[in-house]
């Protein structure tokens, strides 16, 4: 059975962010899309119930150098690990100057999927697991999965069914450079085209406009370029359903000389079933950098933390 995938794309002028690079969330979205296609893939090689794949967590990706549009995305996906009900995917994106024919490593994520079944989305099936090339890679698969698990429930545990809304700011009354002028919401409708098989959102979705959110805070806090330089763990709680009204949250948690570190959580709010309740759905860190006119790193104002914001963070 197949257990490597890889898709490629022109990337074209509404892939941009207003820069003009290739948007960070695009290329999440692209990582997501072929990790979801090899893993509902495998995941449907066995007899039993259809499923999908669907997102449960990515884990620490790195944006190592930008890509540009006009370029050909290369995004390549294998399965490097597969527990009772769950699938390891390690994705790499190459970006192609299909003129020079230059190509350069541009991003590296990790990725898991649980298989869903089309006939009753409550229900997990088994993954049918793979062939290693060694015992030794088996057991480093399995330590990644153990680590994983453990990171995912403590940060279930941490966010509970606590709502932090975060507020819109009135910028002509807060201080600048304070976690409270910076942070920032978006609001979004799930609608069909956002969603998969099952009627929820694809995590890639979640996470472009995750990465959106985290721009704006980036740029009203150093007012300059910014870029997506990596993406701390993303853990995603909750499924979420067509119909819900999603809010995008973010807020500036720790700045160093050169980078921004940015914590970004999504909340959903059923439009119909509406005695569900507001839940807390997806959580994630970004960093960011601060670029000059001439794209090269540029120093970070420092965040100015009050008492209260302190002890926010720590609660």
């Amino acid at each position: 059975m197949a257990s490597h995938y890889e898709l490629s794309r022109i990337m074209r002028p509404d892939d941009a962010n207003i820069v003009g690079n290739v948007h960070g969330g695009t290329i999440l979205k692209m990582i997501e899309e072929a990790g979801c296609i090899i893993g509902t893939r495998h995941c449907n090689t066995q007899t039993g119930d259809r499923c999908v794949a669907a997102l449960a967590r990515v884990e620490r990706t790195d944006f190592l150098h930008p890509m540009f549009i006009g370029e050909v995305a290369h995004v390549s996906a294998e399965i490097t690990y597969t527990s009772k009900h769950s699938v390891e995917v390690q994705v790499n994106v190459l970006s192609e100057n299909i003129v020079t024919g230059a190509k350069k490593l541009t991003n590296k994520a990790t990725l898991w999927y649980v298989p869903f079944s089309l006939q009753n989305v409550a229900k997990i099936v088994e993954v049918p697991p793979i062939e290693y090339s060694s015992p030794e890679q088996e057991e480093a698969g399995k330590k990644r999965y153990e680590a994983q698990k453990l990171e995912r429930l403590e940060t279930k545990e941490r966010n509970g069914e606590i709502i932090m809304s975060v507020s819109l700011p009135d910028r002509q009354t807060k201080e600048p450079y304070t976690v409270a002028f910076s942070q920032s919401s978006l609001i979004h409708l799930i609608g069909p085209s956002d969603c998969t098989l099952h009627g929820f959102v694809h995590g890639g979705v979640t996470m472009k406009l995750m990465d959106e959110v985290a721009g704006i805070v980036a740029a009203r806090h150093c007012k300059t370029n910014i870029v997506t330089a990596s993406v701390d763990a993303i853990n995603f709680h909750r499924k979420i359903k067509k119909g819900c009204v999603i809010t995008i949250s973010g807020r500036m948690t720790f700045t160093s000389n050169k980078s921004m570190e940015i914590e970004v959580f999504v909340d959903a709010d059923p439009l119909v079933e509406a005695e569900k309740g507001k839940y807390r759905a997806v959580t994630a860190f970004f960093t960011y950098i601060s670029l000059d006119k001439d794209n090269k790193p540029h120093p970070v104002p420092p965040l100015k933390v009050s008492n209260a914001e302190l002890v926010c963070s720590v609660i």
